[in-house]
């Protein structure tokens, strides 16, 4: 075992027995889950995981792999009083506790997708479809704008201009100012990583 899987089995172990302590169900509400006996139900991007005193599980019954896991225990774990207004668009350096992960997620996410998707813009768009991408009409003047639901409680906005004459191809990932209530830094960092990861596995394996 590699020391990162390591340190995510460690963070998992700890989230678990710590779910062992509260009572999923009444937190299902705020977060937007389903209830299913003593589980909750979770979609993240579109995928339905059970989350138990007994871990997390795939639709099919398999564990999932330790990232999402942590991110899902987070997700309950840190669960607020009461759901918080969405609050304005941020991207993920203007959250206050993002400075040591800025570096990690830039180079994972908005450069990845960057690289990918430069000078092939009907292919973001097939990809990001593929994830529940879905249009977001602001007014913006980027050539591609799409939302996610990363979490029921957290969507993701992804904005793309394409490579040009005098610029290199430009992306931007933004959650609702309200996502730090609910995720910390790294598994906010987590779904951005997710993201890319999921729309370049689109690309090279199209429907």
């Amino acid at each position: 075992m590699t020391e990162k899987s390591a340190v995510f089995e460690m963070t998992y172990r700890n989230y678990l027995d710590r779910l062992a302590a509260i009572d999923l169900r009444s937190r299902a509400d705020r977060l937007g889950a389903a209830v299913a006996a003593d589980a909750l139900v979770i979609p993240l991007y579109g995928k339905p995981y059970t989350l138990s005193r007994d871990g997390v599980r795939d639709a099919g019954g398999n564990q999932a792999n330790f990232a999402i896991s942590v991110v899902l225990c987070c997700y309950i774990l840190q669960c607020p009083e009461a759901v918080p207004p969405a609050g304005d668009w941020m991207t993920y350096r203007e959250f206050r506790n993002a400075g040591p992960l800025v570096g990690y997620f830039t180079a994972n996410t908005q450069k990845i997708i960057e690289t990918a998707f430069a000078g092939n813009i009907g292919g973001l768009v097939d990809a990001c479809q593929c994830l529940g991408g879905k249009a977001f009409e602001d007014g913006s003047s980027y050539d591609v704008s799409l939302s996610f639901d990363f979490l029921p409680r957290i969507p993701v906005l992804l904005r793309f201009n394409d490579k040009d004459n005098e610029f290199p191809a430009q992306c931007a990932i933004l959650f609702p100012q309200s996502a730090e209530t609910f995720l910390d830094m790294e598994c906010m960092a987590i779904g951005g990583t997710l993201l890319a990861g999921t729309l370049m596995q689109a690309l090279q394996n199209p429907v």
